[in-house]
C-alpha cells in the first residue's frame, strides 16, 4: 500500500513537471500578431500547452526579452530585422516557422495623391535599419525620393541621392506611426497597427509595396539553441494549422486580401 501511494505521488510528480515544461511565454506586439497568437490559445491549452501571451509595445525590448530569457518565443518580425538585431547586439535566434506576410504602404489624411505631396513635405519613415529600407523603397517607387544603385532594404536617409521635393524626414517606431500619419504629409505604414488604431483606413494607401517574397515575413523566433525544443515546435504546427488563426488574420486586416498572405502556404 505504501509502495503504490509513494508510485501516486511520483506520478503527480512527474505530471506537474510535464505541466511545467509544456508552458510557453510568447512575446508580440499589439494588434494583428497579438490576436492571432491568442486565436489558438484555447486549441493550444486543449494539447496541454498553457501559454502566455507578453506584449510590448516597441521593436526592442521583445528581442531583449527573449535573449534573457523571459520569454520563450517572440512573434513579431521578419528574419532582415533578426538578422539586423543579431549583428547589432549579438543575439544567436533562429526562425522556427513562418507567419504574416504583410503588404506595406504609404498613407497620406491630407493628400488624395502622390502628386499633391508638396515641396517640404513631411513624411513619417520608421527609425529601425531594414524598416526604414523597406519604406525608401517604397518612396522610391511612388518616384518621391531616388536612392544609390544597390542599398537595397538596408538604406537608411543618407543613401538618398535624389530628393526633388526636398521632403523633410521624421524617424519614429514603427508601431507609433499610424498614430502620426494625420500630423504629416505621408507616412510609411503597417495595415496591421492602422487596423488596430482605428484611425483611418487601412486599404487607403496611396500605394502598396506589392506582396514581396517570404524574406519579409513575420515568423516565429527563438533562442537559436531551443530551435527544436518540442513544445515550441509543437505550437508553431497549431498555429498554422489552425482555422480560428486563419479568420483571426483575415479581420485583423480588415477583411481584405490584399494587405497580407499567410506565408506559411506560399
Amino acid at each position: 500500500m505504501r509502495a503504490l501511494r509513494l508510485f501516486a505521488v511520483a506520478a503527480l510528480t512527474l505530471g506537474t513537471m510535464a505541466a511545467q515544461a509544456a508552458s510557453l511565454k510568447i512575446g508580440v506586439v499589439p494588434g494583428a500578431y497579438a490576436d492571432a497568437v491568442n486565436a489558438v490559445l484555447p486549441e493550444a491549452k486543449a494539447q496541454g500547452i498553457d501559454v502566455t501571451v507578453v506584449e510590448f509595445s516597441d521593436w526592442t525590448t521583445p528581442n531583449v526579452a527573449l535573449d534573457a530569457g523571459d520569454i520563450d518565443m517572440n512573434f513579431f518580425q521578419h528574419r532582415p530585422f533578426m538578422e539586423n538585431a543579431e549583428t547589432q547586439k549579438g543575439y544567436d535566434f533562429a526562425i522556427v516557422g513562418l507567419g504574416i506576410l504583410q503588404n506595406l504602404g504609404l498613407y497620406s489624411l491630407k493628400h488624395k495623391s502622390l502628386d499633391a505631396i508638396p515641396v517640404g513635405g513631411r513624411v513619417a519613415i520608421a527609425n529601425d535599419p531594414v524598416n526604414q529600407g523597406r519604406g525608401l523603397l517604397l518612396l522610391q517607387k511612388a518616384g518621391l525620393i531616388k536612392l544609390r544603385d544597390g542599398v537595397g532594404f538596408l538604406g537608411t536617409l543618407d543613401d538618398i541621392a535624389e530628393n526633388p521635393k526636398k521632403l523633410k524626414f521624421i524617424e519614429v517606431e514603427g508601431p507609433q506611426l499610424a498614430r502620426i500619419t494625420g500630423d504629416v504629409d505621408l507616412a510609411q505604414g503597417y495595415p496591421h497597427f492602422i487596423v488596430a488604431s482605428g484611425a483611418f483606413d487601412p486599404t487607403s494607401g496611396l500605394v502598396y509595396s506589392g506582396i514581396e517574397d517570404k524574406l519579409f515575413a513575420v515568423s516565429f523566433v527563438t533562442k537559436a539553441a531551443r530551435k527544436d525544443d518540442p513544445t515550441i515546435r509543437k505550437f508553431v504546427a497549431l498555429f498554422q494549422a489552425s482555422q480560428a488563426v486563419k479568420t483571426q488574420i483575415h479581420k485583423s486586416f480588415a477583411d481584405s486580401d490584399k494587405l497580407y498572405v499567410l506565408a506559411w502556404l506560399e
